[in-house]
């Protein structure tokens, strides 16, 4: 499935693929103010079976064809403090 994939300039690591580019009429209008004004990096012809860098082809193949779009979202930031207190439990057991 060939896709236009979007960069948010509002929020960091977050992306939009769509079927066509600069088709944004399916979108709920929610998404769009969000997102802001989206800028395309990519064109990407997803093959079922392929990793993506954080998502495999096919989950977001299932998404553009169910709602018309996939949005990825930054992962969850890593805390630092919860990890080194568990390794301090872990280490005094």
């Amino acid at each position: 499935m060939l896709c236009a994939v979007y960069k948010s300039i509002r929020k960091s690591q977050t992306y939009l693929f769509i079927s066509k580019r600069d088709e944004f009429s399916s979108l709920p209008k929610a998404l769009l103010e969000t997102f802001g004004p989206p800028k395309l990096i990519s064109m990407m012809n997803l093959k079922s079976g392929s990793q993506l860098a954080m998502i495999e082809a096919d989950k977001v193949i299932k998404a553009i064809l169910l709602h018309g779009y996939y949005l990825q979202l930054p992962p969850p930031p890593i805390d630092n403090l919860k990890e080194h207190k568990e390794w301090l439990d872990q280490k005094g057991n």
